[in-house]
């Protein structure tokens, strides 16, 4: 698969929608895939076959992630004591209905994590950190207990208004939100579509 680059100024802001994927090199694809989909609850999706380089494709909660494999990074290893967990890395970060229970699963995977609490004007963010296989950060939070308030006011946000697949062509919608529903019926409708998805493969 050909890629072109082109660079682009612009004055203007983009026509932007929302996030679609986040990509991470990996050294191992399955090592990986194994801890989105048992751990943070990722499925596996179709990948386009016209990739000429080992890797898989993830999707949930309205994003992708993308597993990129190299084992070269491996050579880079100096020691394999796991690196402590510093929650002012870079890392992924998402919403979560029950942090103390986001815990006791942790905890009965065994996977290592640190906890930190933010406050703002009373209101408590409790948020959780871990590594995955290749030393990412992820946090998991109640993060929406804060309201995001833009501090300009030339600052618009954009809602999305469509979810689904990657062909423009053929939209497939992907568990449209309902801001009116709760998290679990949403994912549930979302788990269902994903389903429905993968039969037509």
């Amino acid at each position: 698969m050909n890629m072109e680059i082109e660079e682009v100024m612009s004055c203007q802001a983009l026509p932007l929608l929302s996030l679609n994927h986040v990509s991470l090199v990996v050294k191992d694809v399955w090592g990986s895939k194994r801890f989105y989909e048992d751990v943070l609850g990722f499925c596996l999706v179709k990948r386009p076959s016209s990739f000429n380089f080992h890797g898989a494709w993830l999707y949930n909660y309205g994003i992708g992630i993308h597993l990129l494999e190299n084992k070269a990074i491996e050579d880079l290893d100096i020691n394999d004591e796991p690196r402590p967990i510093n929650p002012k890395d870079n890392h992924i970060s998402f919403q979560c209905t029950d942090v103390d229970l986001v815990k006791r699963r942790l905890d009965e995977m065994g996977i290592r994590y640190v906890i930190a609490l933010v406050e703002e004007e009373g209101i408590k963010v409790d948020q959780v950190f871990l590594h995955d296989p290749d030393g990412y950060m992820i946090e998991m939070c109640n993060c929406d207990n804060i309201p995001i308030v833009a501090i300009s006011s030339s600052c618009h946000f954009i809602k999305p208004n469509k979810f689904g697949t990657y062909n423009d062509n053929i939209m497939m919608p992907i568990a449209t939100p309902n801001y009116s529903c709760g998290f679990m019926e949403t994912l549930m409708m979302e788990n269902l579509s994903m389903d429905m998805l993968n039969f037509s493969f």
